[in-house]
C-alpha cells in the first residue's frame, strides 16, 4: 500500500493504553504505536514522562487508510476515548503527561484539529480543554506498552478504565469496529 493512501495523527488523550486499545479495533486502522511527545528531554522513558519533568504527552500515533475510515470518525473517536474537559487529567491519571492534545504534521491538519475540537464541543458541558501544539519528536514507548490492553485484557487498569471506554466506543461507533 502506498503511503499516499494513508494518514497519520498523532493524539494524545491521557494514557496512550486508552486510545491504543480504542484505535486497534477499528477498520482502516493499520498500525497504533504509544509514544512519548511534546516534551524536551531526549530519550524519555515511562519513568521519566510519569514523574511529569519531561514535558511530554503519553500520546498514540494512528495510521489510517482514508478509503476505509474517514479521518472525522478518528478524530470523533479520540473524543469519544477520553475526557477532553479535564486539564492535564484523566481519571486517576493525573500530570501534563496526560494533557489532552493534538499534534498536526501540517497546516491541513491543523485545520481538521480545529474543526473536531468545534465539532465535539457541543457534546460536552465543560469547555474542551485540548491543545493543538507543534509537532515534535516522536519517541517510541516501552515495548511493554505498544497493545497493553491486547496483551493484558485482565489487568486491573483494563478492566476498571479501558473496558468502559471500549463499551461506549462500541455503542457509538460499532460500525466502524473489526471486533
Amino acid at each position: 500500500m502506498s503511503s499516499s493512501s494513508t494518514e497519520t495523527f498523532v493524539l494524545a488523550g491521557g494514557c496512550f493504553w486508552c486510545l491504543d486499545a480504542v484505535y486497534r479495533r477499528v477498520r482502516g486502522v493499520l498500525d497504533v504505536r504509544s509514544v512519548y511527545t511534546g516534551g524536551q528531554t531526549e530519550h524519555p522513558d515511562y519513568e521519566s514522562v510519569c514523574s511529569g519533568t519531561t514535558g511530554h504527552a503519553e500520546a498514540v500515533v494512528v495510521t489510517f487508510d482514508p478509503m476505509i475510515v474517514p479521518a472525522d470518525v478518528i478524530l470523533d473517536l479520540f473524543f469519544t476515548g477520553h475526557d477532553p474537559t479535564t486539564l492535564n487529567r484523566q481519571g486517576y491519571d493525573v500530570g501534563t503527561q496526560y494533557r489532552s492534545a493534538m499534534f498536526p504534521a501540517n497546516e491541513q491538519q491543523r485545520t481538521l484539529f480545529e474543526q473536531a475540537i468545534n465539532k465535539a464541543q457541543p457534546l460536552f458541558q465543560d469547555p474542551i480543554v485540548t491543545t493543538i501544539e507543534e509537532p515534535q519528536k516522536l519517541w517510541e514507548a516501552e515495548d511493554f506498552h505498544q497493545d497493553f490492553y491486547g496483551n493484558q485484557p485482565f489487568n486491573g487498569y483494563c478492566q476498571v478504565i479501558i473496558n468502559p471506554k471500549l463499551a461506549k466506543v462500541r455503542k457509538d461507533y460499532a460500525v466502524w469496529l473489526t471486533h
